[in-house]
């Protein structure tokens, strides 16, 4: 799954990028459009877990620029790619002494369709961890790369899996074979109530019980039963 976000305050435009989008006939994707930076917006940004493409439109007529836009996503995601749009080439310089890893600069009304699909075809085109945990229920579907998941463990109050990752908890109704059965060799059970990354462990304390994560987070469901898988 991708998913891309437009950023432009001017709807026309919006709904040509995503013709354009629509167009190139692409696997398994979603878009989602926003005039302005709100509350949802932000939210989107925090959300790590899924692969996204941004589409900024600079100059979005309000105090806050695609720049500003493009700074928040770069607090939180250094992964998803971002494209800036605009009217002029004048921003080209400002935009890449301001913001990290730039995929491309694209102005509106220069070749506007060609460059944007030649960019989404090289994003897509470049390597991925893309292999996702899905999990479906009730008319529910949930989507995590597994490479963002950090580690699962039973709530005992709840009766449910609860999956963390650096933005989010999710509870699936799964028991810990049954999700296990769902991961690649990256998770092991490391406590009869817990499985976890091995990609994302930093530290081992059999002695105390714990694991550390690599964002510095101290789980303490780490069991010498499980030793040897961990």
């Amino acid at each position: 799954m991708v998913r891309f976000i437009i950023v432009d305050d001017d709807v026309q435009e919006i709904n040509r990028t995503k013709e354009i989008i629509n167009s190139m006939l692409i696997a398994n994707y979603e878009i989602k459009t926003y005039t302005k930076l709100n509350q949802e917006l932000k939210e989107e940004i925090k959300d790590t877990d899924i692969r996204k493409i941004y589409i900024l439109d600079i100059e979005l007529g309000n105090k806050v620029s695609g720049i500003n836009v493009a700074k928040l996503i770069r607090d939180v995601d250094f992964e998803s790619e971002i494209i800036f749009i605009t009217n002029h080439d004048k921003m080209f310089e400002s935009v890449h002494r301001s913001v990290y890893e730039v995929f491309d600069f694209i102005e509106k009304f220069h070749d506007f369709d060609k460059r944007l699909k030649k960019d989404i075809k090289e994003i897509l085109k470049r390597n991925f961890d893309n292999k996702m945990f899905v999990y479906k229920a009730n008319n529910a579907e949930l989507s995590i790369y597994y490479r963002n998941i950090l580690y699962i463990f039973r709530d005992t109050e709840e009766r449910k899996l609860v999956i963390v990752t650096d933005s989010n908890r999710y509870m699936v109704v799964l028991s810990i074979k049954e999700i296990l059965s769902l991961l690649d060799d990256r998770f092991v059970q490391c406590h009869r109530s817990c499985i976890v990354n091995k990609d994302k462990i930093q530290e081992k304390n059999y002695k105390d019980g714990y694991f550390t994560l690599d964002n510095g987070d101290k789980v303490y469901m780490l069991s010498k039963k499980f030793k040897k898988d961990v």
